[in-house]
């Protein structure tokens, strides 16, 4: 026969349904015989779990949990007195242990959809570093370009060609800032990109001869700054036209800009 001692570790578990077979038979017929130190830990650890449960966000216990507990007290027969109140005290013991659960769940979902907020967050605000590391540099190359124009500006001998738009970009517009023997930049604006596989190809034309300068594509806006090497001689105009990506030694396609002689 088990003592009261070993009696009394098992509280817990049969506040908590852990209890089943000779165990839980053993521990009602304690019970039954009236032992009130047992009686008064059943209280308590109810009591503790009730008042757990209260401190707990509102939450309900699964629907399994609860099933399980509506169907364990369907299977209970009734019982007068003494054991009436042990019951009830089990089973409110019971319901406050499926709140805790249930608040740990809810606390559990609550967390993770925090740390997935967190994450987003985390993501977004790379995505905003990079793309401010990008304007940054885009502006500094652009602070820089003008400098460098300015400092062909201030040079007597520059000199500053305007290009007028014709065929696919007669809204577009065009400068030259430049300097024969240290060469300049082509500016231009509203020129629309180039056709896919193709890209705009600067010359430079002198005596009627072209001379490739370079290809450049253009930004969403229609903008684009492109260096121009010195030609080692004078140039008559300055022309642009639509060529393979890769650039053509002598011009194939149509004009969109050109200076006049």
């Amino acid at each position: 026969m088990m003592s009261h001692e070993e009696f009394d570790t098992q509280v817990a578990a049969y506040v908590l349904g852990a209890l089943d077979g000779e165990d839980l038979a053993a521990f009602e017929a304690h019970l039954a015989r009236g032992c009130a130190a047992c009686e008064r830990a059943l209280r308590e650890s109810g009591e503790a779990l009730a008042a757990l449960a209260a401190g707990l966000p509102p939450a309900s216990p699964p629907p399994h949990v609860r099933e399980a507990l509506l169907g364990r007290l369907r299977a209970t027969a009734p019982v007068p007195g003494r054991a009436l109140r042990r019951t009830w005290l089990r089973w409110s013991a019971v319901a406050a242990a499926a709140m805790v659960v249930g608040g740990f769940l809810a606390g559990s979902y609550v967390a993770a959809r925090y740390e997935a907020r967190l994450g987003q967050i985390a993501r977004e605000t790379s995505a905003l570093r990079d793309q401010l590391r990008k304007q940054e540099a885009a502006l500094r190359e652009r602070v820089a370009l003008e400098e460098r124009m300015l400092a062909l500006l201030r040079d007597p001998a520059t000199r500053v060609v305007a290009l007028r738009g014709a065929g696919p970009g007669r809204e577009a517009h065009g400068r030259v800032v430049w300097h024969a023997t240290a060469g300049g930049y082509l500016v231009v604006a509203n020129l629309p990109p180039a056709p896919e596989g193709k890209a705009y190809e600067l010359w430079t034309i002198a005596g009627g001869k072209p001379s490739p300068a370079g290809v450049f594509q253009v930004g969403a806006s229609g903008e684009a700054s492109h260096p121009v090497a010195p030609t080692g001689g004078p140039v008559d105009v300055f022309a642009v036209t639509i060529e393979p990506a890769g650039g053509v030694p002598a011009p194939t396609g149509p004009i969109v800009l050109a200076s006049s002689r």
